[in-house]
């Protein structure tokens, strides 16, 4: 079984941060991108960052110079630093990887979403 496990949400006020982290555990034989989305109520589910196994990012714009993705190849684990938060940013954010898993090939995996709630 293979599965993305978040953790890190939580009530913060405007301006300040939170950090969230993904692990993808299970029968993977890579992973290829890892990233964060975010869906609001009423709203569609957006990128919020990727970051490719390479190292390469990148950041939907309303996050540009405020989030930091970083990801730890060997451990299957993506991180989000959230600076400055906004009460625009309040969402449910998932977490996502596409790889390859064994006897099963390439597949797009989900976290199960961590609430974050930012104050004004």
């Amino acid at each position: 079984q293979v599965q993305l496990v978040e953790s890190g949400g939580g009530l913060v006020q405007a301006g300040g941060s939170l950090n969230l982290s993904c692990t993808a555990s299970g029968n993977i034989r890579s992973i290829n991108d890892m990233g964060w989305y975010r869906q609001a109520p009423g709203n569609q589910r957006e990128l919020v960052a990727r970051v490719t196994s390479g190292g390469s990012t990148n950041y939907a714009d309303s996050v540009k110079g405020r989030f930091t993705i970083s990801r730890d190849n060997a451990k299957n684990t993506v991180s989000l630093q959230m600076n400055s938060l906004k009460p625009e940013d309040t969402a449910l954010y998932y977490c996502n990887a596409r790889g390859y898993i064994y006897l099963y090939g390439y597949r797009e995996l989900w976290g199960q979403g961590t609430l974050v709630t930012v104050s004004s």
